[in-house]
């Protein structure tokens, strides 16, 4: 016989109110196994794609695990130093192109901004925060980073649970399934497979967009010329998960460099206005609906919703668990609007037409 609902949500309330007094009060402590664990969960079907072409589960996370030191090293080597200088440049850099922004507006608009007006005092001001705050926030971003646990043990911690999660990904969870409530079972298991669908397609399909639009805008920004080319790329591709913010944001940024840098040199703006309206091209008709599908089931609103609340509460570690959190409050919404509109509740006790005598 089944829990009656009220104690099934007294038990499940209780679940919810102490994994939420853990984040709370150990949240540092988690923060290198829940990302090991969403390393590991983005790489489960590489691994299980190449169990299908013979290996072994322990082979093809040997294989996974070889490939993403390479690709690690060369990024600490290649990639890494060369976007943290290009992002100190730009926050140093931003009162002179605060200053050649007022001399471009003047220059055409002389009514516009006069000397001691309030737009071009509010400019000027924008200017001198964007540099003392953005090299405040990424020095503190850095520091915070470093407080929040050693680098060295993150970096150790990390991998090693990431490789031991993907090892025995399979196992785990057939695990879990045996120790699922017999009488709920099935309706778990529907809730768990709707949650994956939208997990994977939001963190398996969007993060793989961003990561291939982000690498793409930056190659070709740098190749174009442009300075401050990988932290725009970097900064569109890791924002392209909110529909047109990436290209607006990155595409703004990039083209008022380029007007700047080459102003005068319209192939070149021309250019870089191209590689967006590219990379926007790409994204809506290739990379979204074959990576993503036509329905991720996580509205970008309240994601953002979901990384605002538990970022303010949690801190990052909040923001790594709010976006598996939504995707289960979604899912959960979901199967409840339809159990509401199946109970009597909605649909009342009247009579239909089929009950009439008359018939």
């Amino acid at each position: 016989m089944a829990l009656p609902i009220r104690e099934q949500l007294k038990y499940w309330g209780i679940a919810g109110a102490i994994s939420l007094v853990i984040l709370w009060f150990a949240g540092d402590v988690l923060l290198p196994f829940l990302i090991g664990a969403a390393i590991a969960y983005f790489l489960d079907p590489v691994a299980d794609r190449l169990e299908k072409l013979g290996l072994s589960r322990t082979m093809a996370t040997t294989v996974i695990t070889l490939f993403a030191i390479l690709i690690f090293v060369l990024m600490a080597l290649l990639v890494i130093p060369t976007l943290v200088n290009q992002a100190v440049n730009l926050f140093a850099v931003a009162p002179e192109l605060t200053r050649n922004f007022i001399d471009f507006l003047t220059e055409r608009f002389p009514t516009l901004l006069v000397e001691g007006s309030t737009l071009r005092n509010s400019i000027i001001s924008v200017g001198a925060t964007v540099q003392e705050r953005g090299g405040e926030l990424l020095n503190t971003a850095l520091a915070s980073a470093a407080s929040l646990l050693n680098i060295l043990i993150l970096f150790v911690i990390v991998p090693v649970v990431a490789v031991y999660l993907l090892l025995d990904w399979d196992r785990m969870v057939a695990q879990i399934d045996s120790l699922l409530p017999r009488d709920h079972a099935p309706v778990i298991r529907r809730l768990a497979r709707d949650i994956d669908k939208t997990l994977a397609s939001f963190i398996r399909g969007m993060g793989t967009v961003c990561l291939i639009l982000g690498t793409y805008y930056a190659i070709a920004l740098m190749l174009v010329g442009l300075q401050f080319g990988l932290v725009v790329g970097f900064i569109a591709g890791l924002v392209t998960f909110i529909p047109y913010l990436g290209a607006l944001l990155g595409g703004a940024l990039a083209i008022g460099l380029a007007l700047f840098q080459f102003w005068g040199d319209w192939v070149s703006i021309g250019l870089v206005a191209g590689i967006f309206m590219l990379g926007q091209t790409l994204e809506g008709n290739f990379l979204t609906p074959k990576l993503v599908g036509n329905s991720v089931g996580l509205h970008p609103v309240w994601l953002i919703l979901a990384l605002s609340v538990f970022g303010s509460l949690f801190g990052f570690v909040g923001m790594l668990a709010a976006v598996p959190i939504a995707a289960a409050l979604g899912v959960i919404a979901r199967f409840a609007t339809e159990q509401y509109r199946e109970s009597v509740l909605y649909k009342g006790t009247a009579r239909t037409s089929t009950d009439d005598p008359a018939e």
